[in-house]
């Protein structure tokens, strides 16, 4: 299939990223060829997967470098996704993936839709007093990384980035919570476990920071990311709560990085993407696309003089070997 561009209807550049993310990879539009064609045209036109696929069908198919996403656009603004407006990209991601998952009717697609992307976290309180703890899994769609430290010191690589998330936290002061065990509130262990990783894992840097003036600003400092990333190396033993067979999956590849560039009240995103089928690497920029080079994509790595550069904002990792 050619890479093909997708026009920018104003401020249409975030959706447009993360479209062309979702479109390539092969994973993501094996489950969407398998939807339910809804009944009605008024369905139709209201359904989120159903103008996703058609949009995908098209882009296979016209002869052309580029296509306006317009049906899907107004399809979505039915649905309170505003057009013509600053978006964030991991909160569209996230919009988008709820959309979808709500809309396919057929359980086990929904199921291989979570499957596909979600991670699964253990999240871990203990007593520091005594034997009292407190567990309770969760999943998440993205692992949200702290570019920075409780100290405001820049995080080095994203292996730092990963190894923070997971670091445990006493909560003392005014962070103690109550222990069942010893009848008062108490200094608290919280840690984070890693119990379970997607196919397709989403991070987001957090480089939107915000201020109590109400002003974000963003964080551009230099955060170098790699093609390969294996969590058993990054991650120690009690970080995680996984046996050996799901621990043996957990090696990664980079496959894409939806980049962000400007200030954050004026930005614009695009996408890099690793073709599956060519290895090669793209970067969709609204209508244009073109083949890059592994240099140009370590070009997101960021700039803390030169803010309104492209930084990466969202990596998207796919297993290397699945099971």
């Amino acid at each position: 299939a050619e890479a093909v561009g997708l026009y920018n209807l104003g401020q249409s550049c975030c959706l447009n990223s993360l479209l062309q993310v979702f479109f390539m990879n092969i994973c993501f539009t094996r489950i969407l060829r398998r939807i339910t064609v809804p009944s009605s045209p008024a369905q139709r036109t209201n359904s989120v997967p159903y103008q996703m696929l058609l949009l995908l069908e098209k882009m296979q198919r016209d002869k052309c470098k580029a296509i306006a996403p317009t049906d899907l656009a107004s399809c979505l603004s039915e649905h309170k996704v505003k057009l013509f407006v600053q978006h964030d990209a991991a909160q569209l991601f996230l919009t988008l993936w709820n959309l979808l998952k709500k809309q396919m009717k057929k359980p086990e697609l929904v199921e291989e839709l979570s499957d596909l992307y979600t991670v699964c976290i253990q999240e871990h309180l203990a007593c520091q007093n005594c034997s009292f703890e407190i567990k309770s899994n969760s999943t998440m769609l993205t692992l949200p990384l702290p570019v920075l430290d409780a100290h405001s010191h820049r995080l080095k690589t994203l292996e730092d980035c990963l190894q923070y998330f997971f670091h445990p936290e006493e909560m003392t002061g005014q962070n103690m919570c109550f222990c069942q065990q010893c009848g008062r509130q108490t200094t608290f262990l919280q840690s984070m476990k890693l119990v379970h990783l997607p196919q397709t894992l989403t991070l987001h840097l957090k480089r939107f920071c915000f201020e109590r003036s109400s002003h974000t600003h963003k964080l551009s400092h230099n955060l170098p990311f790699p093609q390969e990333l294996d969590f058993n190396e990054v991650l120690t033993e009690n970080q995680c709560q996984a046996d050996d067979s799901e621990k043996a999956t957990w090696l990664y590849e980079l496959f894409a990085v939806v980049a962000h560039s400007g200030s954050t009240s004026c930005g614009h995103y695009c996408a890099y993407i690793r073709s599956l089928t060519e290895c090669k690497w793209y970067c969709f920029n609204d209508s244009e696309v073109c083949q890059v080079s592994w240099d140009d994509v370590k070009c997101t790595y960021g700039h803390s003089n030169l803010y309104w550069r492209e930084t990466a904002y969202l990596l998207i990792y796919m297993k290397k070997h699945p099971q």
